[in-house]
């Protein structure tokens, strides 16, 4: 072996040895840069958490009205469907439908000269048998004057005589009477005061006194009474606020937004209904004004009277739980705890507090569903305060 060839295997050497110091001397310097970059960064500090923006109230003091909301239906007053009580032709229609018909107006006139005919046949027929009765009578007055001188059996006949003319004359006054009866009918009136409905007949048609088909029907809108239902729990309460004077009912349309009129309680059912566990109770109206009408539906409120000094707080604030209900009360840091409370009826969209809260205390009433208990929450900005508030930021900006 020369002494060239030995020399590769210590360079080999020499180079990788030069290799791991420069390595070495890279991983040293990346080292203190990082810890360079640490030093120059700030500190990151504890953000304290988010408060949840919701809407607010205060529980209020105050006269609460007891009342009991219910379903109903309006029904007429009276329903009459007015029929011919004789036979004929119609000759003339006196109504128009959904008039206002008063008791005793003509609505319809049957031709009346058959029972004007057999009117006259009766008068006439009693003038005949009272002059018959008149010449009885004078016989019998002869022959009682003539006493002995008259046979017993001819006093006797001829007072039987005036007596079958004396019948025969009342049953005269009879057939007058049902003549009369029978032309009257020819004209139809109006029995009641109400509202007429569809005409079912038209001049020229005859009708007659068995036929089903009414010539119309009126119905009585004025007064108009109400029915719905109320718990039987509620019993006590209704009778006795009748007993202390009168129990206004409001009837309202079905989606509780427009009151239609105001009554008052006239009926409590006289039983209670086994199966719904409630009693029927009627309201009267006296529907001046049209707003109620046969078969609509309504929302019922019934006011069985007033508490005063009353718990009170909006209806939205009232939440359930498995437990029961409850609402968000908010302390002075701002943080909302949940309250168990015990509810009472609402009215209005306020709801009476029997339980678990006091006047003054402040509730959440919108926002509840983002809210845990010991949250801290803040009352969240309608679109007028935002706007109030830049209003104001812009008043400042100008007079700087």
């Amino acid at each position: 072996m020369t002494r060239s060839e030995a020399k590769p295997p210590k360079s080999r050497f020499a180079k990788i040895f030069m290799t791991a110091v420069l390595l070495c001397v890279l991983a040293g310097v990346v080292v203190f840069q990082h810890s360079m970059d640490l030093k120059g960064k700030p500190e990151k500090t504890a953000r304290p958490p988010a408060s949840v923006p919701v809407t607010l109230a205060k529980v209020e003091s105050g006269e609460f009205d007891t009342v009991l909301n219910g379903l109903g239906t309006i029904q007429a007053f009276n329903t009459v469907q007015v029929k011919s009580r004789v036979d004929g032709e119609i000759q003339k229609v006196a109504f128009t439908e959904g008039q206002t018909a008063h008791k005793g107006d003509v609505l319809v006139q049957i031709d009346p000269r058959p029972y004007q005919a057999a009117l006259d046949q009766a008068k006439s027929k009693k003038v005949q048998d009272e002059s018959n009765l008149k010449n009885a009578r004078l016989d019998l007055d002869r022959y009682t004057k003539l006493g002995d001188y008259a046979s017993r059996q001819q006093t006797d006949t001829q007072g039987s005589k005036v007596a079958q003319l004396a019948a025969q004359v009342a049953s005269d006054q009879a057939a007058i009477d049902n003549a009369q009866t029978q032309l009257d009918y020819a004209t139809v009136r109006s029995p009641l005061d109400g509202i007429t409905g569809f005409r079912q007949v038209d001049i020229g048609n005859l009708v007659n006194g068995s036929s089903q088909t009414p010539i119309v029907q009126i119905t009585q809108v004025e007064p108009i009474f109400a029915v719905f239902t109320a718990p039987e729990d509620q019993l006590h309460a209704i009778t006795t606020s009748m007993g202390q004077g009168d129990v206004p009912v409001e009837a309202w349309n079905t989606d509780g937004k427009t009151k239609l009129s105001v009554g008052k309680v006239s009926l409590i059912n006289n039983q209670v209904d086994t199966a719904t566990g409630t009693v029927r109770i009627k309201a009267v109206f006296e529907n001046k004004d049209h707003a109620l009408w046969p078969g609509l539906s309504v929302s019922t409120r019934m006011r069985l009277g007033r508490r005063r000094d009353a718990v009170i707080v909006p209806d939205d604030a009232i939440q359930h739980g498995p437990d029961g209900l409850f609402a968000f009360v908010v302390d002075g840091d701002r943080k909302a705890h949940q309250q168990p409370i015990t509810a009472g009826r609402s009215n209005e969209g306020r709801t009476l507090i029997l339980k678990g809260l006091t006047p003054g205390q402040t509730v959440i009433t919108a926002g509840q569903y983002k809210v845990q208990d010991g949250s801290l929450v803040e009352e969240a900005k309608t679109p007028n305060t935002h706007v109030a508030d830049q209003a104001s930021a812009d008043t400042a900006k100008d007079a700087r």
